[in-house]
């Protein structure tokens, strides 16, 4: 019997060895993981000099690694056993009851002093009033739902530390109270690091007050959900799937402002439209971008407010559901994208045409994205 069973076991384990190259061999290989939201490795090239400098070994182990078949279900498994056997925090993202949080990393002082540096002296530069808001993320005003082991960085001392290095020529927006206030309510993605329309709105009626304009009552917007499946960039980190799907909400006001056009250049080349939304994106796995579109350099946004007033934002993803707020305060309304800049902010925008310029960064970004500095404006 013992003998059989080995026997048995033997021919199992070479079937596998046997049918898995041929499983790999014949399965479809993918360019891009939705489930992830990351492009997959691509089949190394085998030459001389990608054997002598060992990055043919390196570059396949990634591509056998990311083509493996049925990959993501063994990924799945293999969360599902870390979770069993008690493991909170997976990819640097934590795992509570109702929502998945993204670990904070230690805050690089020194990048954040340059970045200040660079506001500073874009303020210097420019004919426009400054402002800055750095908006706490969910990991900032969630601290409470995090393990007792977690690294805890207060991220209301990392605002106010940026807050305090910045000139007298620019007005701090501190909205980090109004967020802690919202904290029972839906602010912030389950399972993405952006704040939800709601949140946004949020920022939004405390921003505006420091501008110098009145916000829009609640009341006046209509709300349309228009999605309710939606699992965001934590989610393609851990790919846990035991906290509920977001629902992302577009907020529209009858008799409002009305947005007139859209000018989109990415660096290559202009096109115009005349919606803020963008509802293609909802049938694909990064629905976050029906708000603006996808990421780009640059967005000049017109309306049909007789006011005149003329923002420039500056800013990360955060703004891209902030900025539709805007639209009922301002007749224009310039964004820069700095990660997607490659020459200079002038060749797409003067700053001096602007009433008000406003710097709008998550706390995490502003600690360790260089692209402010890298402007050097």
């Amino acid at each position: 019997m013992e003998k059989k069973r080995k026997t048995v076991t033997a021919v199992l384990f070479a079937l596998i060895i046997v049918i898995l190259p041929i499983i790999f061999m014949f399965s479809h290989k993918s360019d891009f993981s939705a489930d992830e939201n990351r492009m997959l490795a691509k089949k190394p090239k085998l030459s001389t000099e990608t054997i002598a400098d060992k990055s043919f070994m390196k570059d396949l182990e990634k591509y056998l690694s990311d083509h493996f078949p049925e990959r993501i279900e063994w990924v799945e498994g293999k969360m599902a056993i870390d979770r069993f056997s008690g493991k909170d925090i997976i990819n640097n993202i934590y795992i509570t009851d109702d929502m998945l949080i993204e670990k904070i990393k230690k805050p690089d002082y020194r990048n954040i002093d340059d970045s200040v540096d660079a506001i500073n002296k874009f303020s210097q530069m420019y004919d426009t009033d400054v402002f800055a808001l750095i908006a706490p993320t969910s990991a900032g005003i969630y601290r409470d739902r995090l393990p007792k082991n977690a690294p805890q960085y207060d991220q209301r001392k990392i605002i106010d530390y940026i807050y305090n290095r910045l000139s007298d020529n620019v007005t701090d927006i501190d909205i980090y109270d109004t967020m802690m206030s919202e904290k029972e309510n839906y602010i912030y993605y389950r399972n993405d690091h952006h704040w939800t329309s709601y949140g946004a709105y949020c920022a939004y009626t405390q921003a505006i007050k420091q501008l110098g304009m009145n916000a829009v009552p609640l009341d006046d917007f209509q709300t349309e959900q228009v999605a309710d499946d939606f699992r965001g960039t934590f989610y393609s980190k851990c790919l846990y799937k035991k906290i509920p799907a977001d629902t992302i909400d577009i907020y529209t006001r009858k008799n409002g402002i009305d947005v007139t056009d859209v000018l989109m250049n990415d660096g290559t080349g202009e096109s115009h439209t005349d919606s803020i939304y963008f509802r293609d994106f909802l049938s694909g796995k990064d629905k976050y971008c029906v708000f603006l579109g996808s990421n780009r350099a640059f967005t000049d946004i017109k309306t049909n407010a007789r006011n005149g007033k003329k923002i420039l934002v500056i800013k990360d993803s955060y703004a891209n559901s902030f900025v539709p707020f805007l639209t009922q305060n301002y007749s224009e309304i310039a964004v820069i994208d700095l990660r997607y800049v490659k020459t200079s902010v002038t060749d797409f925008v003067n700053p001096d045409e602007f009433d008000q310029t406003l710097f709008l960064y998550n706390a995490s970004t502003f600690a360790e994205d260089k692209n402010v500095i890298i402007a050097g404006f």
